[in-house]
């Protein structure tokens, strides 16, 4: 079963006044070219960033708010549809069966209830009287809401979405900043978005009405700007993300007691930007950004041990804005270029594996190489026959699928191919994963020469004392053959003393290269050897010349 991410968003932004009337809702389906599904990690381009943009996760679907769209996409992050013409859409909650979608609409003042099957508004209530409504949770059938951050009051109220026609049910929260929520169990916490000291209220949900059970306060604990809140599945703990101090921080929900701080390591540099917890409840995700770096760092939530780091694929998290999803964690990330990305990390929970791929030097264009590997569990436990995709890149980026391999019991595997052209070649390796372990990749670049020939022409006999000349060719199949370097020619005699002389001979700019000597009697073998450079392979080529004494 997969549960709804009990991670809040970020705290509304002031709108200009224009956009403080009500605008009529349309919703239509719009379907987007996606990548295809992948077993690895994977970031799908959203388009056009806005500053009023959420995300969250139940059953098989994932959304994302993006001002007056919301984007819906499975749990590979293929987009399935998008939700127009909506007027300020923000703050997002999801029933945890994936069904029915809630959206905060700063601008026109209501909240939408939106059947993800269809993607079609299916009610909405007004909320214009509490201005901007901005930040969600769920709770069961209760919806709380959190409004403001318009130049008006800020504030929370709750929603029973068990009848036709809600009627909003405000309770006190006192604010200094547009609202921040997160609600899970019989917790819910309504946080100050934004400025320093910024405090956290806690209140009890069980009954007919929140009940406060009091505040963490951000003077004590030197808490400023929050950036991300998160409750326990079991409404046990809160976690919160505020840019100061630099850690994220584990609450009990009860006593409001400070649990735990889960410290940045050397590989997670940046401030606190965004949190999550797994719906088991054993893990957190904390997302951190700094203008050089930034990245996902995955915890044990009862030791705060560090059991995985990402680094960001591409620009910076979105405040906010990490979701669970059984062992995923989905992300929104803002480049620079203002567009934004939904960023998937594949099966983060699970013990991870690591794949190794090695090639066998020397490979030449046309001929078979054979590259070995090996998989391997962190858990030390044996991997067995595992099938392994493999993937071929040219240095044109030209990819092609080569037949599957499986590992022997030990993780072993040899892969065996006939590279068609030389040059720079990538040779890819995939193992998609299983129900007890992570997916692992390896690649590896290889160089790759083409068949190079040599030959070395010249007399078969001569008279001592005479001068002899040797010429040769040097020819390249499938590329240009070079046209300088240098050509290494060993000349052995033959014999007892078997004197070797070696000496280099350029290439001419005709590929070919020339050279004379002057010899004794005896057999001499001269061989001409070519290194390989670039896309050339070694090559090398002999003659053998007898000389005589001249006859009397």
């Amino acid at each position: 079963m997969r549960f709804l991410s009990a991670t809040p968003r970020r705290s509304a932004l002031s709108w200009p006044g224009a956009l403080a009337g009500v605008l009529a809702l349309t919703a239509g389906l719009l379907i987007a070219p996606v990548p295809a599904a992948s077993a690895e990690d994977s970031v799908t381009d959203l388009g056009a960033f806005s500053y009023s943009t959420d995300l969250v996760v139940g059953g098989d679907k994932v959304a994302v708010s993006i001002d007056d769209r919301i984007v819906v996409a499975d749990t590979t992050g293929e987009v399935e549809g998008t939700i127009t013409g909506l007027f300020g859409a923000y703050g997002l909650a999801m029933t945890p069966d994936g069904t029915r979608l809630y959206a905060a609409l700063m601008g026109s003042g209501e909240v939408a209830e939106i059947d993800t099957a269809t993607l079609e508004i299916t009610r909405r209530v007004d909320l214009a009287a509490y201005g901007c409504p901005s930040s969600l949770a769920l709770t069961g059938e209760r919806l709380w809401v959190g409004y403001g951050g318009c130049g008006g009051a800020s504030g929370a109220l709750g929603l029973d979405l068990s009848v036709t026609t809600p009627e909003p049910a405000p309770f006190e929260v006192p604010l200094k900043s547009g609202p921040y929520l997160a609600a899970a169990g019989n917790t819910l916490v309504v946080g100050e978005g934004g400025g320093s000291p910024a405090d956290l209220f806690v209140y009890d949900v069980s009954g007919a009405a929140p009940v406060f059970r009091g505040e963490i306060d951000g003077h004590t604990y030197f808490h400023g700007r929050l950036n991300d809140v998160a409750v326990a599945p079991d409404g046990s703990h809160v976690i919160s993300a505020f840019a100061l101090p630099d850690a994220f921080e584990m609450w009990d929900a009860t006593t409001l007691a400070r649990v735990h701080s889960y410290e940045k390591g050397p590989e997670a540099e940046g401030y606190p930007a965004t949190v999550a917890i797994s719906p088991d409840g054993a893990y957190i995700a904390g997302g951190r950004n700094q203008l050089s770096a930034g990245g996902m760092t995955l915890y044990d939530r009862a030791s705060g041990a560090e059991i995985y780091a990402a680094s960001l694929p591409e620009g910076e998290i979105v405040d906010g804005s990490a979701a669970f999803s059984g062992r995923d964690i989905f992300s929104l990330l803002k480049t620079d270029s203002d567009h934004l990305y939904l960023w998937r990390l594949h099966d983060v929970t699970l013990p991870a594996s690591t794949l190794t791929l090695t090639a066998e030097p020397g490979a030449t264009a046309q001929q078979p190489l054979a590259l070995t590997g090996r998989l391997a569990f962190d858990d030390g436990t044996v991997p067995g026959a595992q099938p392994l995709a493999v993937t071929r890149t040219l240095p044109d980026g030209t990819s092609t699928e080569l037949p599957s391999v499986t590992t022997a019991a030990d993780g072993t595997f040899t892969i065996t191919d006939t590279p068609p052209i030389g040059g720079e070649l990538t040779y890819t390796v995939l193992w998609n994963g299983d129900e007890s372990h992570r997916w692992s990749k390896a690649s590896l670049i290889t160089a790759v020469r083409y068949v190079t020939t040599l030959t070395l022409t010249g007399p078969t006999s001569a008279v001592a004392g005479t001068r002899l000349v040797f010429s040769g060719q040097i020819q390249v199949t499938g590329a240009t053959a070079p046209r300088s370097g240098t050509i290494t020619v060993r000349r052995t005699r033959s014999g007892d003393d078997g004197e070797t002389v070696q000496r280099p001979v350029g290439i001419n700019p005709s590929a070919s290269y020339m050279f004379t000597d002057v010899l004794s009697a005896g057999e001499y073998t001269y061989t001409a050897h070519w290194a390989g450079g670039g896309q050339t392979g070694p090559a090398q080529a002999s003659h053998v010349v007898t000389v005589y004494e001249p006859t009397k």
